[in-house]
């Protein structure tokens, strides 16, 4: 098993989470986060001041999925989240080791 992380501009949320659907995933949680990465952030003007953003907001994506599952959800995700412009974001597989349903007591790939 895999984990998949991603981090996505916001307002591309609905895409991913579409096309993710559409590879078979039925569930995945997500947080809002703050980072910047080599462009280290940005420049925004408030009241004719020019000021310095140094995180930028994100979401984080996380997926638990089969080794199978890997390819395609890395493919749904670079589709549905690019724009071709800077801060499109990262994406991260992680191994698993173990997976448990609380609910059921189901354990590897049948608990995801």
């Amino acid at each position: 098993m895999k984990m998949v992380v991603a981090m996505i501009k916001p307002h591309k949320l609905d895409e991913v989470k579409q096309a993710l659907s559409e590879v078979g995933i039925q569930g995945m949680s997500i947080s809002e986060i703050k980072g910047f990465g080599r462009t280290g952030g940005r420049t925004e003007v408030f009241r004719g001041s020019a000021y310095q953003v140094d995180f930028v907001p994100k979401i984080k994506i996380e997926v638990v999925v089969t080794e199978k599952q890997v390819h395609p959800v890395l493919d749904a995700i670079e589709r549905s989240a690019k724009t071709g412009k800077i801060g499109d974001g990262k994406v991260f597989v992680l191994g698993v080791e173990e997976a448990l349903r609380i609910r059921t007591g189901e354990r590897g790939e049948t608990a995801i």
